[in-house]
Order: C-alpha cells, then sequence, then structure tokens
C-alpha cells in the first residue's frame, strides 16, 4: 500500500535523546505495552487495547493519517490465513 501521510518507519523515542542502538526506544515500548497487559484477563487486555488505540487515534486526530493507518493495519491481517 502506498501511503502518503502515514510514517510506517520506527519512530520511537524521547526528542533530543540519543540512543545506542536505534531499536532501544521500541524495545522499550514493546517492555512497557506487555507490562501494561500483565496480570489483566483477557477481557480487561482487549479493553487495554481498544481504549489504547483510541487515546492515540485522538492524539493523531487527522483523520488522512488514521485512514492510513487502518488501511495498513488491514490490509496486514486479511493477509494472515488462519
Amino acid at each position: 500500500m502506498n501511503t502518503t501521510h502515514l510514517n510506517t518507519r520506527p519512530n520511537f523515542g524521547v526528542p533530543g535523546e540519543r540512543y545506542r542502538h536505534p531499536y532501544m526506544p521500541g524495545d522499550a515500548f514493546y517492555d512497557r505495552l506487555v507490562s501494561a497487559h500483565r496480570d489483566l484477563s483477557d477481557a480487561q487486555s482487549e479493553m487495554l487495547n481498544a481504549r489504547l488505540v483510541l487515546l492515540l487515534a485522538n492524539h493523531i486526530g487527522d483523520l488522512r493519517v488514521l485512514d492510513e493507518a487502518i488501511a495498513v493495519a488491514r490490509d496486514g491481517v486479511e493477509q494472515v490465513r488462519p
């Protein structure tokens, strides 16, 4: 899919901070996300994901970016066959 507004390159970090390896901020985010799900039931985990998606979508706010993100995410899911 050709996107024009959605940044799909790794973009994790704190502005102004330098990292020893470019993947370190992404790893830190993943650790935080996993920790947030720890000790939750499946239903609570699904609710956390839904709330997080809505909070981040609201933060982004640009419907063009959100439309592209939905399309890219759905395309990745549709390619997976059970």
